[in-house]
Formats: structure tokens, sequence, C-alpha cells
């Protein structure tokens, strides 16, 4: 077994893992603040700060309110590990979601890479960078879109029937988004409130986005069609 370790400590990458070990290891490890990836026989254990992790559950709650004022189903998925052992691949994503297929997650206590569908959107925070592929282990599991944010640049990346990413304007989760004002709130974060900028974010959706006749929403008081 061969480790390789940041300096400082930010993640270790350990190779020639087995599968079941790696499943082993995830049962122990339980709810630890880690992320773990997993990617034919290279395990990855990445330690969270509290800029990655503020980031990727503000985006989260950003998402949310942009599913809760579109009246779009969702199904939160957190950072879930999906891992399809058929494949040899593994990984704990800061967020994901289900909205297409949210009806047959609704309730489900546990995600089988063999019956259910794969989150149809997921978020990565790019402040401390992995050593795997990560996009690679994405594209193996078929998450049709990852969100992909460096504290400065927010890149929406589409997955292709050629089975690679391609970074695009839009996303298909939400096409009416204008995805370029919405990094705008993400990285207010630095220096906002978050209940005061989530009712300034809400505000801009009902005004500017949803009130649009592209939009999913209401203009003076009438449904769009």
């Amino acid at each position: 077994m061969v480790v390789h370790a940041s300096e400082p400590l930010r993640h270790m990458v350990f190779r020639n893992i087995r599968w079941d070990t790696f499943e082993r290891l995830l049962d122990d490890m339980g709810e630890s603040h880690l992320r773990v990836a997993y990617d034919h026989g290279k395990l990855e254990f990445m330690t969270i700060s509290l800029e990655h992790d503020s980031y990727g559950r503000w985006i989260g709650d950003l998402i949310l309110f942009v599913a809760m004022e579109m009246k779009i189903p969702l199904r939160k998925g957190g950072s879930t590990t999906l891992k399809q052992a058929l494949l040899d691949v593994g990984l704990e994503p800061d967020e994901c979601f289900w909205f297409k297929h949210e009806k047959r997650m609704r309730g489900r206590k546990t995600w089988n890479a063999l019956t259910d569908p794969p989150p149809d959107l997921a978020v990565e925070i790019d402040i401390t960078t992995s050593w795997l592929d990560r996009l690679g282990i994405y594209a193996s599991l078929k998450v049709p879109e990852v969100w992909r944010y460096d504290g400065k640049k927010l890149r929406v990346l589409i997955l292709g029937a050629d089975g690679a990413y391609k970074e695009c304007e839009k996303s298909a989760v939400f096409p009416a988004l204008p995805m370029d004002q919405f990094v705008r709130f993400v990285r207010r974060l630095d220096d906002g409130e978050e209940t005061a900028l989530l009712r300034e974010f809400t505000a801009w959706l009902r005004d500017d986005v949803l009130a649009k006749p592209n939009g999913r929403g209401r203009k003076n008081g009438k449904k769009h069609a």
C-alpha cells in the first residue's frame, strides 16, 4: 500500500486498496467530516475545511430556493456515498439532488447503483483539489450534470453522449436560471449575512427571473403557459 499526503495535510491517497476494504472503511467511518473517493484501487480521504463546507451548503441552499420558487420537485441527497462495485468507483459529492426522479427517491434511506437513478445534479467544491479524477467517477456513475465551484468561478458541466463532460452556459436542470447572476450570490457568502442574502436572492428570482416570459413563474399575477 502506497500513501501520498499533501502538506499541510488535507487529503491522503492510498493505492492498491481492494473494494471490500473500501466498503468496510465506509462502514467504520460513519458520519465523519471527510470526503471519500475510490477509483480502481485508489482510495482518497479529503478533509473538509469550513470554507469548503460553507460553499457547498450555501450552493445547496440556493438550489433549494430555486427549486422551491420554480415549483420543481426535489429530493436532496447531500453527500450520500455514490458507489458502484461493478465499475470499481465511488465518491461523496458536496451536495447532490434528484429532480426528474424525485418521486422514485422519495423516502429512500439508501442509494443502490443497480436499482436507483443517479442524482440529476451534483455540486463539487474545488477549494481543496482532489488527486483523483472525480469527473471521471461522476461520468462512470452517469450523473448528468455537475456544478464545480473554485471560490470564484462556477462551471456547469453536462454529460454528453460520448461519456465526457462539456462546459455549458446554462443548466439542463434549470435552463431559465442565469448562471452568471446566480454565481454572484454564491460569491456574496464571503461578506453577507445568510438569511438577508436568501431574502435578496428570492426577490431576485421572483422579479428578474420568474417574471420573464421564459421563466417558470408568474408575471402580473398570471401564470405563463
